[in-house]
C-alpha cells in the first residue's frame, strides 16, 4: 500500500468511526490505538530491556498514561509541573512521579510538604541552591520533612564556546555538579535520589528529512558527536556521584535517541512520550519508523472555487521557534496542502491540492499536530479508536479541569 493509498484508507477509517458518534463536535481529536500500541512496543524493543518512564507533557491524556505503564517495559512518569504531579498520585495514576522542570510553585509546595503519600511519590527536579530555598521558604517552621529531588544535569554539546541543546541546567561540569550535590546531601529535609541529563540536541531533531540530506547529514554527525561527548561525562559523573551518594535512577533520552541512550551504562531509564503519538516533528528520524496515532478532524465547510476548500478552523499552531515546521499537517485523505496566503488558520483554513476534487461539503479533513502533547491542549475530549471504530471517548487533561 503506498503513501496516499494508506492516507485515503485511513481517512475514511477515522471518519467512518467518528461519523458513528451521537455527535460528532470540531476539532474531533482522535487516537488510533492500533498505531499507539505498536509505537510503545516499538519504544521497548528500542530499549532493549531499560525501563521507559512516560513524558506526560508528550500525552496529557490520563487514558493514554495508564495504557502506557500498563504494558511491560513501562515504569513512572516524567511530569511537567507539581500540581500535575499532585493530581497524578491523588488519581492513583501514578505513585513514581519525576518532574522534569524545578517549580517554584509555592503552594503546591505546600501541599506536597503536608502530604505523605505525595512526599513519596514525587521527584522534585534541582539544578540550584535557590530551588532549595525555595523549597525550605514553604516548610511549617522547624520542620524538615524529607523532599525527594533530582539533579539536572546539562547534557548539551560543547565545542568550544558553542553550546549545542537545550539551555536547562546550569550543571555542566564534575565539579559544578559534585559541589551542588554536596550542598542538596548536607541540608536537612532534602533527599538525592537521582539526575536527569536530556539530550534534546539528540532526541528531539530530526536527522533524515529527505528534502534537508546535507543539513541531516550534518545533524548525525553533530548527534554522535555529542553522544560520545555526553557518554564520557556521564561515565565521569556517575563515578564521582557514586562515592556520596546511592541513587535510585538516572534518566535520559527521549524518543528519538531511545537506542542511543540505552546504550549509556549510566543511564537507568529513558523518557519517551512523543513516540508514542508521532507528531510530524518525529516523522525524519534514522532510528525509527514513524507511525503516527494522533489527528484531529475538522470538516469542509465550503468550496469557495474549484480546486480549493475551506476546512473549519483547525489552525494549532505548535510552540518553538516560529516556522513552517510549526503548523499543523493536514494529512488525510492526502494530496492536501494548506495555502501560502492564509496557512492554518483559527477559523477556518482553505486546502488545496489534488485531494480537493474529492471533497464535499461535510466531508471531515485529518490533521496532524507538530507537537504531540499539545494538541490536548485544543480539546476536552479524546476518541480512542481500534479498528474501524470509536472504542472509548476519554477526557484530556482539560476535559478534567485541570490548568497546569
Amino acid at each position: 500500500m503506498n503513501d496516499s493509498t494508506a492516507r485515503n484508507s485511513l481517512a475514511r477509517r477515522l471518519s467512518g468511526a467518528v461519523n458513528a458518534l451521537a455527535d460528532p463536535v470540531t476539532p474531533m481529536v482522535v487516537v488510533d490505538l492500533d498505531a499507539f500500541d505498536a509505537n510503545a512496543d516499538d519504544l521497548v524493543r528500542r530499549a532493549g530491556g531499560t525501563p521507559i518512564r512516560v513524558a506526560s507533557k508528550s500525552l496529557r491524556v490520563p487514558a493514554l498514561l495508564t495504557r502506557a505503564l500498563a504494558r511491560d517495559g513501562f515504569a513512572g512518569v516524567l511530569g511537567y509541573t507539581l500540581r500535575e504531579g499532585l493530581w497524578l498520585v491523588e488519581q492513583g495514576i501514578s505513585t513514581d512521579v519525576v518532574l522534569a522542570y524545578p517549580t517554584v510553585d509555592r503552594g503546591g509546595l505546600r501541599r506536597l510538604l503536608a502530604d505523605e503519600k505525595a512526599r513519596a511519590s514525587i521527584t522534585l527536579m534541582v539544578d540550584n541552591v535557590a530551588h532549595l530555598d525555595l523549597i525550605d521558604g514553604c516548610r511549617e517552621p522547624g520542620t524538615s520533612v524529607p523532599v525527594r529531588v533530582a539533579l539536572d544535569i546539562d547534557a548539551g554539546l560543547r565545542l568550544g564556546r558553542s553550546h549545542v541543546g537545550p539551555k536547562r541546567s546550569p550543571l555542566h561540569d564534575s565539579a559544578d555538579v559534585l559541589g551542588f550535590a554536596r550542598a542538596v546531601i548536607a541540608r536537612p529535609g532534602f533527599e538525592l535520589v537521582g539526575v536527569m541529563t536530556y539530550e534534546g540536541q539528540v532526541a528531539g531533531v530530526q536527522d533524515a528529512v529527505p528534502t534537508q540530506r546535507a543539513k541531516s547529514l550534518v545533524v548525525r554527525r553533530l548527534k554522535s558527536a555529542s553522544m560520545a561527548q555526553l557518554a564520557e561525562r556521564r561515565s565521569q559523573i556517575a563515578s564521582a556521584l557514586a562515592e556520596l551518594v546511592e541513587l535510585e535512577f538516572w534518566n535520559g533520552g527521549g524518543s528519538g535517541s531511545v537506542e542511543a541512550t540505552a546504550a549509556d551504562r549510566a543511564v537507568t531509564e529513558i523518557a519517551a512520550g512523543s513516540g508514542l503519538l508521532v507528531p510530524t516533528l518525529f516523522d525524519h528520524y534514522q532510528s525509527f519508523r514513524p507511525r503516527p496515532a494522533a489527528f484531529y478532524g475538522v470538516p469542509v465547510v465550503r468550496k469557495p472555487s474549484e480546486g480549493i476548500v475551506t476546512a473549519a478552523g483547525g489552525g494549532f499552531i505548535a510552540s518553538g521557534p516560529a516556522g513552517k515546521d510549526r503548523a499543523p499537517l493536514p494529512w488525510a485523505p492526502a494530496g492536501l496542502h494548506l495555502t501560502g496566503l492564509e496557512g492554518a488558520g483559527e477559523v477556518q483554513s482553505p486546502l488545496t491540492g489534488p485531494g480537493v476534487a474529492a471533497l464535499e461539503i461535510g466531508d471531515w479533513v485529518w490533521f496532524r499536530h507538530a507537537k504531540s502533547g499539545e494538541l490536548a491542549e485544543h480539546t476536552n475530549l479524546v476518541h480512542l479508536v481500534s479498528g474501524d471504530s470509536v472504542v472509548e471517548t476519554v477526557r484530556s487533561y482539560r476535559g478534567f479541569g485541570c490548568s497546569w
